[in-house]
C-alpha cells in the first residue's frame, strides 16, 4: 500500500531557495514513512517571472539536486519545474526522480483559459507518462491537464490506479469549486485515486505575486474512484502523508463500468 506524501507550499522565485523547500518537505515525509513525496507544479520556480532564464534540463543542476535529495531519503519525488524546448519557449515539466527513475512529462494541455496565455511562453508535451513503485502504476498530469477526461481514461488504460496532479491553481471566483469538482470527476471517469498537490494560496503567508498569474489557492485533495474526497488540506503551506489502496481502483472501476462500458 503505497505512502505519499503531498507537500503543499509556496514556491518562491528562485530555484535554489526552492530546493530548501523541497529538502524539508522530502525529509519531513520521508521520516513519516512516505516511499513517494509530491510537490506542485512550478516547485522551481513560480509563475509570474520569465521563464526562460530559470529553465535547465533534466541533468541539469536542479533537477540533480532533487535527484540526490531522493536518493538520500530512499524515496521517488515528483515535483514541477521548466526545462528548455527547442522552439526558445519551455515545457512545463514534472521531474519524477528517485529509486532508479530520472526523467520527465511534459504538460500537455496548456492554460490558455481565464485571460492567461501558457502557451505564450510555454510549449506543449505530446505523451502521457507513467511509472512504477513497488508494482502500483502511477500515472501523472498537470493543473490544466485535469479538466481533460480523455488523459485520464488514457492512464488508467495504461495501468494506472493512482494519478498525481501537480497544480498551481489560477485565484478566481469559483475557482476553488472548479477545482474539487475536476478532482472527484476525473476520479470517477478514471477510476484511478487522484491525488491533486497544489500550490499554497500565497496569501496566507502575505507573498507578494503577479496579481495576474496562476499561483495557487492550496486545497491539495486526494479523491478516490468513487468520487469520495479521502483527504483535503487547507489554503495554507502543509504536509500529508497518505495511506492509499491500489484495489479500491479496481473495486470502481468494475463497479460504475466507466472503461468497460466506453463507447466513444
Amino acid at each position: 500500500m503505497p505512502r505519499i506524501g503531498l507537500c503543499q507550499l509556496t514556491a518562491a522565485e528562485d530555484p535554489e531557495t526552492n530546493l530548501k523547500l523541497i529538502r524539508e518537505g522530502v525529509a519531513a515525509a520521508a521520516t513519516d514513512g512516505a516511499r513517494i513525496v509530491v510537490f506542485p507544479e512550478a516547485a522551481m520556480a513560480r509563475f509570474g517571472i520569465p521563464l526562460g532564464p530559470v529553465a535547465q534540463p533534466l541533468d541539469g543542476p536542479w533537477a540533480s539536486s532533487v535527484a540526490s535529495i531522493a536518493e538520500e531519503h530512499g524515496v521517488v519525488v515528483v515535483a514541477g519545474m521548466f526545462t528548455p524546448s527547442p522552439d526558445g519557449r519551455v515545457r512545463n515539466t514534472l521531474l519524477v526522480t528517485g529509486a532508479g527513475q530520472h526523467f520527465g512529462y511534459d504538460k500537455i494541455h496548456l492554460y490558455d483559459a481565464f485571460g492567461f496565455a501558457e502557451s505564450d511562453t510555454v510549449a506543449p508535451g505530446t505523451a502521457p507518462a507513467t511509472f512504477q513503485v513497488e508494482g502500483t502504476t502511477f500515472g501523472l498530469a498537470t493543473c490544466y491537464d485535469i479538466r481533460f477526461p480523455e488523459l485520464f481514461r488514457k492512464l488508467a488504460g495504461d495501468g494506472a490506479d493512482i494519478v498525481l496532479v501537480p497544480t498551481s491553481w489560477g485565484a478566481g471566483e469559483g475557482k476553488r469549486e472548479q477545482w474539487e469538482v475536476l478532482v472527484r470527476a476525473r476520479a470517477l471517469d478514471s477510476g484511478c485515486w487522484v491525488l491533486g498537490c497544489g500550490q499554497a494560496d500565497p496569501a496566507t503567508t502575505s507573498t507578494p505575486v503577479h496579481p495576474k498569474a496562476p499561483t495557487g489557492i492550496g486545497y491539495s485533495t486526494v479523491s478516490d474512484g468513487f468520487g469520495r474526497v479521502h483527504t483535503q488540506l487547507g489554503p495554507g503551506p502543509e504536509l500529508v502523508v497518505v495511506d492509499l489502496d491500489p484495489a479500491v481502483s479496481g473495486k470502481a472501476r468494475a463497479a460504475t463500468g466507466v472503461l468497460a462500458n466506453q463507447r466513444l
